[in-house]
């Protein structure tokens, strides 16, 4: 009888409500919970009739984000200053005709993916979700790329990055999480919220996270987040997509759905029906206690309308949200007691008083781990290895991996991997494993591995070395690596990888350098991908890993490198060079450009300074080539000159000194034509070729340089 009232209570406020209301007439707006979730998103999906091609985002963003102060401006997402100071990369609102189109200057404005595309799973690309307007903002274009892909994390004050991601800022969090749970109920688990925020699952029953529900009632709805929703809603608008965001409409709907503290009820259809709360819940039962779990069981409350589920309290702690009589608390602590209570919710997330406390304690744990199989070595050089096994089981958790080496313990580790260090070279090693859990049981050592180290040069593998690696002052992004190819035949980059060796101690982030190909005398140039020196951009073959706050690529690793972070180039998992010695884990290569010399001409997997031209930081001037001296005469190529480049005409130049041989590969590493160039025949008939980019190597006697050239 009173869930009917309810109902007649929704139909009469309805009936009175706001015209956007009018949306959601054919919505059972009575359900609660992940009913409520699914009957929204069946909304928002079947109304969504016109689908927005990439480019006429632009226009929706000139049409919904205009300023309503200025018609001439729009509203930058993040933003909070309006231009009273020299850093226009936090203003609030931007010139309209100042959008990017490619300008990538300053003082521009582009679109931002509050959902980042890399963060869906998959990719959310530049069609269906990636052109989503709903949650595609204008953002000033160098706050868009600071922002890059970082998750959602809690902060305060205006937006930035901070040591979880990024902050959207006070004025824009509410704004950001609405967006964030619309993209959810339309696309699903493709935009899920905890993969694009830093926050806890463990209130709700899918994927949404505590972050955005908070965010959600500290930040209330705005007039200009309604006005871009109800452009949307209408169609005849030339970028209204057909469906709302239900979030702005009525924030409460998430509480409704996901529960956590009550958002606003615009409506007035939910919070202003009911006053009364659930009876308390009683006959708290604890069972079954292991060693990790309890199992709790009571008798439900009653409610004058529904009860819709129970909070549950560990020591005083909201720690998990059901809608059953019963739960079972895990990841406990063995031979420990709680204090648990219970909390009944009605459907207006009015709340009952918790339930008197009962304390049950965890049993004690005498089960050691499993031993620690399958063993296995890669990035193996003269001074170290790097161990890797197989997860062992537990019946609590495993705490720690000890590691030991010819029968004594060295370290400990809760990761599968551990890299030793300091070892010496073609020396064989014994290696072996045991398993701790946080009772201290331990397992047996495992059977000893043989693992020897190698000779400490190049590891018989000589075809590629690290030429230069170029880091700027005071940190920041302007980070390379050159690799060069000094063999007399291109070399395909697909076995080929770097790592960072974190702080002088394990090698993480084993990024591959792609199916691509060095022809003889080039160079290969990975660029970190947040780099803003044009000089680097230009020369940059491969861009690093952009910041990612998920593993493997965490930060951006491994071109986020510091001065206490060695690089190393392998192939199929085993060190070939090194910049940086292996194992120190002091800034001992900070602040630096280091070029090797003219005179190296193979790789060492033992870091030697005599080896390189060590030069001030944030010199970029030598990215891109690298000449090779491989005898004791003078460089040929001290006044070398190769002009016009770029060129538009049929002929190129060159200044040397010396008689050459001129050979030009195009960029799949084919050779095209050789020629010779001398102090009177110096130029080379290019008429043939086609617009592109090609590689041109120079040789003379026993020195070579290799140079692009661009044809437009």
């Amino acid at each position: 009888m009173m869930k009917k009232l309810l109902i007649l209570i929704f139909i009469t406020s309805i009936s009175v409500s706001f015209s956007q209301e009018q949306y959601y007439n054919d919505v059972d707006l009575t359900l609660a919970g992940l009913q409520l979730k699914d009957a929204l998103a069946n909304k928002i999906i079947s109304t969504h009739t016109n689908f927005l091609s990439y480019s006429e985002v632009w226009v929706a963003c000139k049409n919904t984000d205009i300023n309503p102060e200025n018609s001439n401006e729009v509203v930058l997402v993040y933003g909070w200053e309006e231009g009273r100071d020299q850093d226009d990369t936090n203003d609030r609102t931007r010139d309209i005709t100042l959008q990017d189109n490619g300008r990538n200057g300053s003082f521009v404005w582009n679109r931002e993916h509050v959902y980042p595309k890399s963060l869906g799973e998959p990719n959310l690309e530049t069609v269906g979700p990636g052109a989503d307007a709903h949650h595609l903002r204008s953002a000033d274009r160098t706050t868009n790329t600071s922002r890059s892909n970082k998750k959602f994390a809690e902060g305060s004050g205006n937006s930035g990055s901070v040591s979880n991601g990024w902050y959207p800022g006070d004025e824009w969090k509410g704004d950001v999480a609405r967006m964030m749970m619309y993209m959810y109920l339309r696309y699903g688990d493709r935009c899920a919220p905890n993969n694009v925020g830093d926050g806890s699952t463990d209130m709700t029953e899918d994927n949404m996270i505590d972050l955005f529900l908070d965010w959600n009632v500290q930040d209330p709805v705005t007039q200009f987040e309604k006005d871009r929703n109800t452009y949307h809603e209408n169609t005849s608008n030339s970028s209204g997509q057909g469906n709302r965001n239900p979030f702005i409409d009525n924030p409460y709907l998430a509480t409704r759905i996901w529960g956590g503290d009550s958002a606003e009820d615009l409506w007035g259809i939910y919070t202003n029906s009911d006053s009364e709360a659930p009876t308390q819940p009683t006959n708290v039962l604890a069972n079954n206690q292991t060693t990790t779990t309890i199992d709790l069981n009571w008798t439900a409350s009653e409610d004058n309308v529904e009860v819709t589920g129970y909070n549950v309290y560990v020591d005083d702690v909201l720690t998990a949200q059901t809608s059953n009589i019963s739960f079972q608390l895990t990841g406990l602590t063995p031979n420990t007691s709680y204090a648990i209570e219970i909390e009944a919710l009605d459907l207006i997330n009015n709340k009952s008083e918790k339930s008197t406390v009962i304390n049950s304690t965890t049993t004690f744990d005498t089960t050691a781990p499993n031993v620690p199989a399958n063993i296995t070595a890669s990035n193996i050089s003269g001074t170290a290895f790097k161990i890797n096994w197989n997860a062992v089981t537990d019946d609590t958790a495993v705490s720690a991996y000890k590691v030991f080496v010819d029968g004594s313990l060295i370290g400990s580790t809760l990761d599968l991997y551990y890299t030793l260090t300091g070892l010496t070279i073609s020396t064989t090693y014994q290696i072996s494993l045991s398993a701790k859990d946080a009772a201290d049981n331990e397992s047996l050592q495992s059977a000893a591995v043989a693992i020897t180290t190698t000779d400490g040069q190049s590891n018989g593998i000589n075809e590629l070395f690290i030429s230069e690696y170029a880091e700027p002052e005071l940190n920041g992004d302007n980070k390379a690596i050159e690799i060069v190819n000094l063999t007399a035949s291109s070399v395909n980059l697909s076995d080929y990888s770097i790592q960072k060796q974190s702080n002088g101690g394990s090698w993480v982030s084993d990024y591959p350098l792609g199916n691509f190909n060095i022809v003889a005398g080039d160079v290969f140039v990975i660029v970190h991908a947040d780099t803003d020196n044009s000089a680097l951009l230009d020369e940059a073959d491969l861009l690093g890993p952009p910041f990612n706050s998920a593993a493997p690529y965490l930060y951006g690793s491994p071109l986020n490198f510091n001065g206490n972070d060695p690089i190393g180039l392998f192939k199929n998992g085993v060190l070939i060079d090194i910049i940086g010695e292996e194992g120190n884990s002091s800034n001992h290569i900070q602040n630096k450009t280091y070029r090797r010399k003219a005179t190296v001409s193979e790789p060492n997997t033992r870091f030697d300074t005599s080896e390189w031209d060590i030069l001030s930081a944030n010199t970029y001037d030598g990215i891109g080539s690298h000449t090779s001296t491989l005898s004791i005469k003078s460089n040929a190529f001290e006044s070398f000159k190769m002009f016009p480049n770029p060129t538009n005409g049929n002929n190129i130049y060159f200044s040397v000194i010396e008689d050459a041989t001129i050979h030009i590969y195009n960029v799949l590493g084919k050779l095209i034509q050789s020629s010779e160039v001398t102090k009177s025949k110096n130029s080379i008939n290019i008429s043939e070729f086609a617009k592109g980019i090609y590689l041109v190597k120079i040789n003379s006697g026993k020195q070579f340089i290799t140079k692009k050239l661009i044809k437009n």
